[in-house]
């Protein structure tokens, strides 16, 4: 199953007169690569994802797959497999009947549907419940389902619409990797669409990061995360304190006496200071690569893993996250401590007026 190119170039979608769900959107996603459209609810990444497969029209713009513009095509003749959040099994039909629907609606003589549809679900790892009923199966064994009728038409694009935002976060979890796992077995050409930035940054190739309709960031997890190139990218791919602060002409930025540096210098102004709790060392003696600054505690959360702080710094709060250790006291409310981050770790992006 070779992956195949996926091109979209100015696609754009409107609903009546209000503002476009999807703006001018244009990307290429490589042959084999998993790329995920991530953002909040309403962003368009849905909307993108069923332009993509033929559930809905496009108001502007083309959609390639290798080469051949398939945007008037309607869905069976797209060659796409699609994953549904509900994963829209038949519940009157057992399992080996959902994942052979497909196939039987292609024509595909009954021999080689029940061969295609064994492999398939072989390869989700649920052949010994082929007879079994979508209502007699666990959250996860009914994507599974979805994912092998998916599959079992052997399509060139694989498209998964929140797929896994119906289960539990242990099998979450799993089926992460399970579907990383087949996807780079096949060598498939897939989209993959998600609120939850830590699916996207674990899953992806690529992310896209999605904001009213349009492409805000769109680089390997390691560049959005490390390298958000804006201020919403950066507090909604991961965890991120956002402090009120000023830029200076010198390019350091002040939060009431103390002064930091970036990796950059920032043009003068009102900036949001953004450090990633996890971080910041609590405490520690830095090097001339580091900022620093003191504090008083002002709130301690034991989470199992993780000791969750909030330390007050000028009247503002930065929140910090410690790994928790055995026989290591945690600080008290009202203890002086110190706050110290690298400079490659702040980030500053101006402030609207």
């Amino acid at each position: 199953m070779a992956g195949t190119t996926l091109v979209l170039e100015g696609l754009a979608k409107r609903y009546n007169d209000g503002p476009p769900a999807v703006d001018n959107l244009t990307l290429s996603v490589a042959p084999g690569e998993l790329l995920g459209l991530l953002g909040p609810s309403g962003c368009g990444k849905t909307t993108t994802l069923r332009m993509i497969g033929g559930l809905i029209p496009a108001t502007a713009g083309h959609i390639l797959v290798g080469g051949r513009d398939v945007t008037s095509l309607p869905p069976h003749k797209r060659d796409m497999g699609i994953v549904f959040q509900s994963y829209a099994l038949f519940p009157h039909m057992d399992v080996a009947a959902n994942v052979a629907f497909g196939l039987e609606m292609r024509g595909l003589k009954r021999a080689e549907t029940a061969d295609k549809v064994a492999a398939a679900l072989d390869l989700v790892r649920l052949g010994h419940l082929a007879r079994r009923r979508p209502k007699e199966l666990s959250g996860g064994q009914q994507q599974r389902v979805a994912l092998a009728r998916a599959l079992v038409i052997e399509p060139t694009i694989l498209l998964l619409d929140e797929p896994l935002s119906n289960l539990d976060a242990k099998l979450r979890e799993e089926m992460r990797a399970e579907i990383t796992d087949i996807q780079r077995r096949l060598g498939i050409t897939t989209v993959f669409v998600t609120h939850d930035q830590a699916e996207a940054l674990a899953m992806c190739d690529r992310i896209a990061v999605m904001e009213h309709g349009r492409i805000a960031q769109l680089g390997t997890p390691h560049d959005i995360y490390e390298h958000p190139a804006s201020e919403f990218v950066a507090d909604f791919v991961g965890r991120s304190n956002r402090v009120a602060a000023q830029s200076r002409p010198d390019g350091s930025i002040a939060l009431g006496d103390h002064v930091f540096h970036g990796p950059t210098a920032t043009p003068p102004g009102a900036v949001t200071l953004m450090i990633r709790p996890h971080r910041i060392e609590l405490g520690a003696t830095p090097g001339p690569d580091w900022n620093t600054c003191p504090g008083v505690v002002r709130r301690v959360t034991y989470v199992g893993d993780l000791l969750a702080l909030e330390v007050e710094v000028a009247g503002a709060l930065f929140h910090v996250e410690r790994p928790t250790q055995p026989g290591i006291a945690a600080p008290a409310i009202g203890d002086a401590t110190s706050l110290s981050w690298r400079i490659t770790d702040t980030l500053a992006f101006p402030r609207a007026a």
